[in-house]
């Protein structure tokens, strides 16, 4: 139980620390937060990922007199869901309509609170670290009700001026090693991205799911992220980790996955049946962790760019797919139930894999009908026609800018 007064010292303290804050870069996502009357606004994304930058921005441009609230405070530690009477009392103290509320989700209770403040009015902005914020939490009681958005890390495009370089293959390759976590970017202090981890296991998966086996929850971690772009079965890693059943490896999986941690992409069929049968593809939610946690002494610069792409797709895309028939090809994207792009990704195209990675990227396109295609390279160049089908290759750095059309 937390008492009104201490609430209102904490919500002074919090609004006056965040506007304290260097603005920071601006963010591409700044325009595209959905706001209209009577719905929640929600943006998720991983920790450190600048949601409070950009709420501070969105707080600057457009919502000067607001409250905001992060309940990831220590001070705040003790609350309840009988507190939210006490926190309303509160905001009707101060007349204000727009409220901005951080890591809500870890008081039970509080999307009902939320749909009551709906009801009386308010403009709600909420932010969280937990992907599962959008569906479980959120259908019972705000169904139809919220316009929800994710944050991810730095794109290239952001990182460029952040860093105020230019477009390039060196650009490419420091992007590809440091990601986009801006906190990194600015420091590169190593510490920051193993904390992180650490932070995303512990808050968001062990405390929030009761996970008790913390060290199997830290080795699974630590072979996924050492196998970005690899085939995973939680079958067959059943076997590795001999401890864990099928079962509670997929709910490992779930948990790192909505907490932005990891993320696995299925097979691409229409039959949700065949995607569930057949292996994931796992990919890490920003190079710069699998630099600072991976454990292999390779650079595996080809894994890294695949997974590059990927997150490049991932921020326009929700469903991204592998193509898997006679051939491969890396990437399928979808959207409204139709086939937007297929990608294969290649570090370098020679005369010992060109006829693999073209093969199985035209295979996909016939199956799928779609005319155009893209190899993204590292810094190879090139167009090729087959009959109705146009395949570009592409150097990555002019991909991730916007070149691919």
């Amino acid at each position: 139980m937390i008492r009104q007064d201490e609430i209102a010292v904490v919500i002074d303290a919090q609004k006056e620390t965040l506007l304290r804050q260097e603005p920071g870069l601006r963010r591409d996502a700044l325009t595209g937060i959905p706001v209209a009357e009577s719905f929640a606004t929600i943006i998720t994304g991983m920790r450190r990922c600048g949601k409070s930058t950009i709420i501070m921005q969105l707080l600057h441009k457009n919502h000067q007199d607001t409250i905001y609230l992060n309940f990831d405070d220590i001070r705040l530690s003790g609350f309840e869901a009988g507190d939210f009477s006490r926190l309303h009392r509160e905001i009707e103290t101060r007349t204000i309509k727009t409220l901005f509320f951080d890591e809500i989700q870890i008081v039970n209770g509080w999307e009902k609170y939320i749909n009551q403040l709906l009801r009386e009015g308010y403009k709600v902005f909420i932010t969280g670290s937990n992907a599962s914020m959008l569906s479980v939490e959120l259908g019972t009681f705000l169904t139809g009700r919220h316009l929800s958005m994710e944050l991810f890390p730095f794109s290239y495009n952001e990182y460029l001026r952040f860093k105020g370089l230019d477009s390039g293959e060196s650009s490419v390759l420091d992007y590809l090693k440091t990601g986009g976590i801006p906190e990194y970017v600015k420091s590169e202090i190593p510490l920051i991205l193993n904390n992180l981890v650490d932070d995303i296991l512990m808050r968001d998966i062990a405390v929030r799911h009761s996970v008790r086996d913390l060290a199997s929850l830290r080795q699974l971690t630590a072979f996924l992220i050492n196998n970005i772009g690899n085939l995973i079965s939680a079958n067959k890693l059943a076997g590795l980790f001999n401890t864990k059943s099928p079962a509670t490896l997929l709910e490992y999986f779930s948990y790192l996955k909505d907490a932005y941690l990891v993320d696995f992409i299925p097979v691409f069929s229409h039959s949700l049946k065949v995607q569930a049968r057949n292996p994931k593809k796992v990919y890490v939610m920003d190079t710069g962790l699998y630099t600072e946690n991976s454990l292999s002494t390779s650079e595996n610069l080809g894994r890294r760019l695949e997974n590059l792409v990927f997150l490049h797709l991932r921020r326009r895309y929700q469903h991204v797919f592998y193509y898997r028939n006679n051939g491969e090809c890396d990437f399928i994207t979808l959207e409204k139930n139709v086939v937007k792009e297929a990608v294969q990704v290649c570090l370098a195209v020679n005369e010992d894999n060109f006829k693999r990675e073209y093969n199985g990227l035209t295979e996909a396109m016939h199956n799928l009908g779609i005319n155009n295609g893209c190899i993204v390279t590292l810094n190879q160049n090139d167009i090729f026609v087959e009959n109705d089908l146009k395949i570009r290759m592409i150097p990555v750095d002019e991909y991730l800018s916007g070149g691919q059309d």
